[in-house]
């Protein structure tokens, strides 16, 4: 098992420099590019924290797109991901730590991944890649593999851990007063303003605004629990976390919003994985533009 207590939020980079060494800590680099997606594996190879693997998000994250029918990035299918994550070196007792160079917008998503799969000792790295190299901490380059394990998903358990929902739950009760969407796309996209990646400009009825870019500080670290706390209890207005339904373009920045969640002691809130690249396939889906939040 993990020295000490298992991470299943944040860590920060001297807690991972300690832990290097450990066989049982397993280090993931995450970095990927939308407008260059060659670009993560480039810079992966370029220089990596010492020992980590890299997970691609869309080889590896993600299934092939079918346009028309699916979101931007439409969830892996669970059983190929599960032996992938085995070749990564990640099996039963693995403290997990994801990173990336983006605040954890790529990263999120295998944190979530994971804890849908049951597997909960998964942390996203605090300050992210850009924080390592700033503090001069060691690096390597070229390719790295760690010893294959077997990585048996826990589907019960991961019920408890990560909730997800689909596009016909949240048309059917919107309205109903029982769902609050969060989306953690930039406020300009949300208003349907400057949308250069998707068709369709908007967002879902009755969605708030919740930038997932809010959830960190000037410097890129990760805002306290206290902080992030009164963030999301002001977006909730009374309403349990548990009514939460996050979203975003295609379902990678919304698991930071579950991330700040968790952090923040708001657990229960569920992803919806296709989003706005999803939401917007059926044009019968009704949709909203406005200056403000809802």
């Amino acid at each position: 098992m993990p020295s000490g207590l298992p991470r299943t939020t944040i860590v920060s980079t001297s807690d991972l420099a300690a832990h290097l060494a450990d066989p049982n800590w397993a280090v993931i680099d995450c970095r990927f590019d939308l407008g260059n997606p060659a670009r993560g594996r480039q810079e992966y190879l370029t220089a990596h924290i010492p020992g980590a693997v890299y997970a691609d998000l869309d080889a590896d994250l993600s299934s092939p797109v079918q346009p028309g029918v699916t979101g931007r990035h439409p969830l892996p299918d669970l059983d190929k991901l599960a032996l992938r994550l085995g070749t990564l070196g990640i099996g039963e007792g693995v403290q997990v730590v994801v990173y990336d160079d983006a605040g954890g917008l790529y990263a999120g998503r295998l944190w979530w991944l994971l804890r849908l799969l049951g597997h909960a000792n998964v942390a996203l790295l605090d300050g992210d890649w850009r924080a390592w190299r700033n503090e001069q901490r060691p690096t390597r380059s070229g390719d790295e593999q760690r010893p294959p394990r077997t990585f048996a998903p826990n589907l019960a358990a991961g019920e408890a851990l990560a909730g997800a929902i689909d596009a016909r739950e949240i048309a059917a009760q919107l309205g109903s007063g029982d769902l609050l969407l969060l989306d953690a796309r930039g406020a300009d996209r949300y208003r349907g303003e400057n949308e250069t990646i998707d068709p369709v400009a908007g967002h879902i009825p009755g969605a708030s605004s919740a930038p997932f870019a809010e959830n960190l500080d000037a410097n890129g670290f990760w805002r306290d629990a206290e902080s992030l706390r009164k963030r999301y209890r002001d977006l909730l207005r009374g309403r349990p976390a548990t009514s939460v339904v996050a979203y975003c373009g295609s379902g990678v920045s919304a698991c930071h919003t579950l991330l700040a969640l968790e952090i923040a002691g708001l657990p229960g809130a569920r992803l919806y994985p296709g989003s706005w690249s999803h939401w917007i396939t059926d044009a019968n889906r009704p949709l909203a533009q406005d200056a403000k939040s809802d």
